[in-house]
């Protein structure tokens, strides 16, 4: 089975709503390649990893969640970008991304992902915090120490989780924005919940924690997000019957 590499924007687009959504980066085709998709691969970053691994497995199209030409970077296509859209190009591979319309959609969004890994309940958007669904707020069915959600999460994520703050009382409420969401803990304590997830970490993050006294958790950028990318290729996977695999590109940030 195959899809057209258009009919696939057009769905994607939708599904995610990527035009409704102000972005640091384009969203939906970035990279035009072949009319017709036979196979996909989904990732986290359109690293060149990524792409020689696509290669390798006779990919057509590559969906991931970071891709290129973010607001601020250099235009000069070259060194690594350079490397990075030749690979593409002379192998007539599409590239797709979506970064915050991934992050917020309510079923395949990396947020709603990562509170489905944890068994969160009572899941809900913080409605000030726009775009709607970047900042998450749910519960815990029983309470438990930030020493334990510490080792859950280092044990669902394969990796060490950096915990401060909020070390006394139990965790039963908590919010959440996976990635590089760590300038929401403020936001996070303002909503009265125990403890606050989110992938990196800022020296500033430390002391907010600290003397807010709210439990931080620091699961990792790349680690707190893979699951959106996979969730969304499982979909198309389903929807158009097309191949799709997910390429986990290993990156301890």
């Amino acid at each position: 089975m195959s899809v057209t590499n258009q009919a696939l924007k057009t769905y994607l687009d939708g599904l995610l709503r990527a035009n409704e959504i102000s972005d640091y980066c384009p969203n939906g085709l970035q990279v035009e390649g072949a009319r017709e998709i036979t196979k996909l691969v989904t990732g986290v970053t359109a690293s060149k990893a990524l792409i020689d691994e696509a290669i390798k497995r006779n990919a057509d199209g590559i969906v991931v969640h970071h891709g290129y030409f973010w607001k601020g970077e250099s235009q000069t296509i070259t060194g690594m970008k350079k490397q990075r859209l030749k690979a593409l190009i002379e192998n007539d591979i599409n590239l797709y991304a979506y970064h915050l319309p991934l992050d917020v959609h309510p079923e395949l969004g990396n947020n709603r992902q990562l509170a489905d890994l944890l068994g969160i309940e009572n899941i809900a958007a913080v409605a000030s915090v726009k775009p709607t669904g970047v900042l998450m707020q749910g519960e815990f069915e029983t309470a438990l120490s930030s020493g334990a959600l510490r080792d859950a999460l280092g044990s669902l994520l394969s990796r060490s989780i950096l915990l401060e703050g909020g070390e006394a009382k139990p965790i039963k409420t908590l919010a959440w924005c996976t990635g590089g969401g760590q300038g929401f803990i403020e936001q996070a304590v303002e909503l009265g919940v125990d403890a606050f997830i989110t992938g990196e970490v800022s020296e500033q993050t430390i002391h907010t924690a600290r003397e807010m006294d709210i439990a931080f958790f620091a699961a990792g950028h790349h680690a707190t997000e893979r699951y959106g990318a996979k969730a969304l290729g499982e979909h198309i996977e389903s929807h158009f019957d097309v191949p799709v695999e997910f390429v986990d590109i290993d990156n301890p940030a």
